[in-house]
C-alpha cells in the first residue's frame, strides 16, 4: 500500500471514529413510564408490552399500579425492559430509607428520584430549600452506601430568587455531589422562566437524568410548579428548544434521558417524539 492510500485509509478510519463517538455521546433516550398512567391504570400486561412495541428499552418508573414490585419486575424482563430510575416519596426519605432500597433493588434500578418537596401552597422558602438539603445530603448518602445514585427533579418553584440567584443555585451548591444530583425536566425549567441549556452549562456533571417534555407554544409559564399536561406537545413542536438541549446534555453529563408526556394524547405523540429524535445530531 502507498503513502497516499495509507493517508487517506487513515482519515477514512479517523472519521469513522469520530462518527462512533458522536452517536455514543448521545445519552439512551427512555420512557417516563407515568406518561401511560391512564393505559397501565386498565391493564399493565398490555401496556408494557405497547412500550416494548414502540422499541424502548430504558424506563423510569413511578408506581407499579397495583402489582407488588416483583410481580412487576417480572413484567419488566418479560418485555425487555430496563429500570432506570424509581421514585420516593420526600416525607419517606426522612424516615426509614429500607423500603425504598428494597422496591429499587428489586426493580433493578439504578437512580432513585425525588420528584417534590413539601410546602405550604405556592410559598417555597429559603427554609423549604434548608431542609431538602438536609434531607437529601443524608438520605444520599444512606442510599451512595447501599449502591444506589439519589437525584431530585426539580418542578419550578426552586427558581425563585435568591441572593445572586436563585433557591435553585442555593440547593445545588448545597447538596453534595457525591450523594445527590439532579433530573432536569427542560419543560419545568423553560416554564419558571429558565433556560435549560444555559443551566446545564452552569452545572456540568450535575444533571444525571433528564425528562424530555415540550409545550405548546404560548403557553404562560409561572414558577408555581403547576401547568395544564394538555400543553404537553410532540417534542419538537413546542418553545422548549428540544434539539439544542439534547445537544447540549451530550456534553453536560447526562447519563439517560426519558420522554415524558403527560397529556391525554401521549399514546400518539411518544411514537411521534421518538421519531423526531433520531433526527437531532
Amino acid at each position: 500500500m502507498n503513502l497516499q492510500k495509507k493517508s487517506l485509509l487513515a482519515l477514512v478510519l479517523i472519521f469513522a471514529a469520530q462518527l462512533i463517538l458522536s452517536a455514543q455521546s448521545m445519552p439512551p433516550v427512555g420512557l417516563e413510564l407515568y406518561s401511560l398512567r391512564n393505559q397501565f391504570a386498565k391493564d399493565v400486561p398490555g401496556t408494557m408490552a405497547k412500550v416494548k412495541a414502540m422499541g424502548i428499552t430504558n424506563v423510569e418508573v413511578a408506581g407499579t399500579y397495583g402489582l407488588s414490585t416483583q410481580e412487576f419486575r417480572k413484567l419488566l424482563d418479560a418485555n425487555g425492559l430496563k429500570v432506570i430510575g424509581t421514585s420516593a416519596d420526600f416525607d419517606k426519605l426522612q424516615q426509614d430509607l429500607k423500603p425504598i432500597i428494597n422496591d429499587a433493588k428489586a426493580l433493578g434500578a439504578k437512580y432513585v428520584v425525588c420528584f417534590w418537596i413539601p410546602h405550604t401552597g405556592d410559598d417555597f422558602t429559603l427554609e423549604n430549600a434548608k431542609k431538602a438539603v438536609e434531607v437529601f445530603n443524608k438520605a444520599g448518602k444512606e442510599l451512595k452506601a447501599a449502591g444506589l445514585n439519589l437525584a431530585y427533579h426539580p418542578h419550578g418553584y426552586e427558581f425563585r430568587p435568591h441572593g445572586n440567584g436563585t433557591l435553585f443555585d442555593y440547593m445545588v451548591q448545597n447538596m453534595n455531589p457525591q450523594y445527590v444530583n439532579f433530573e432536569m425536566d427542560v419543560f419545568w425549567v423553560k416554564h419558571p422562566g429558565q433556560d435549560p441549556v444555559a443551566l446545564l452549562k452552569k452545572y456540568p456533571g450535575r444533571f444525571k437524568l433528564m425528562h424530555l417534555k415540550d409545550r405548546k407554544p404560548g403557553t404562560p409559564g409561572n414558577q408555581n410548579g403547576k401547568a395544564d399536561v394538555e400543553t404537553n406537545v410532540v417534542l419538537g413542536k413546542g418553545d422548549v428548544g428540544i434539539s439544542e438541549i439534547v445537544k447540549a446534555a451530550k456534553k453536560a453529563g447526562v447519563e439517560y434521558m426519558f420522554i415524558e408526556d403527560e397529556s391525554s394524547r401521549s399514546e400518539g405523540q411518544i411514537p411521534q417524539s421518538l421519531a423526531f429524535l433520531k433526527t437531532v445530531k
